[in-house]
């Protein structure tokens, strides 16, 4: 599959795109006006959050591959895999 040509996706994605970083921005806003401002920010989600702005700030051609590795649990070899309820 050959990738769209840059512009083509530029014209194509770019109002999406600028909706969902006006949309984190508004969610980056919130948690920072909130009561406990402080305490939210090491919270292991925030920080991950954070994360996640400096890969898509990066230059690495596998953002969204990044983003995936970054939000997955990490595999565990030791997982029980639940038995069926019936």
């Amino acid at each position: 599959m050959t990738p769209l040509p840059a512009a083509t996706a530029l014209d194509q994605f770019f109002l999406d795109a600028r909706s969902k970083l006006l949309e984190t921005a508004a969610i980056f806003d919130r948690i920072g006006r909130g009561d406990g401002s402080g305490a939210a920010a090491t919270d292991p989600r925030a920080v991950k959050l954070r994360k996640a702005v400096e890969v898509l700030m990066g230059e690495a051609p596998n953002k969204a591959e990044l983003l995936q590795q970054l939000f997955s649990i990490p595999y565990d070899a030791d997982w029980k895999r639940p038995a069926p309820r019936f």
